[in-house]
């Protein structure tokens, strides 16, 4: 794990109400963390995501999970390293209204 991911894991998602999985295994793709309760997938991106080729990549990534049900919520490190409240904030808005439905 990265230090971001680390950070989101053990701050935050390690202790959420609704599981969270870290490292899970969809076919050809790991995702960074994974929630069966909220059918959420938690992406940490560094640099290497905003390159053209991994942002076309990034998007047929997102399209196999949303066939599958799955929302994608992405968070670049520089977010996770001065915007965390604001990440956390997003995440947990997005399973408020999630467990709400």
């Amino acid at each position: 794990m990265t230090e971001e991911e680390r950070k989101l894991w053990y701050t935050f998602l390690k202790t959420c109400d609704i599981q969270f999985y870290r490292q899970r295994v969809f076919e050809k793709y790991i995702v960074d963390f994974y929630s069966p309760t909220a059918k959420l997938v938690i992406e940490i991106d560094g640099s290497q995501h905003y390159e053209d080729n991994a942002k076309v990549a990034d998007k047929v990534r997102d399209e196999f999970f949303k066939n599958l049900g799955i929302t994608v919520l992405r968070f670049s490190n520089l977010a996770i390293n001065n915007q965390f409240e604001n990440v956390k904030n997003t995440i947990f808005e997005y399973i408020k209204n999630f467990c709400q439905h």
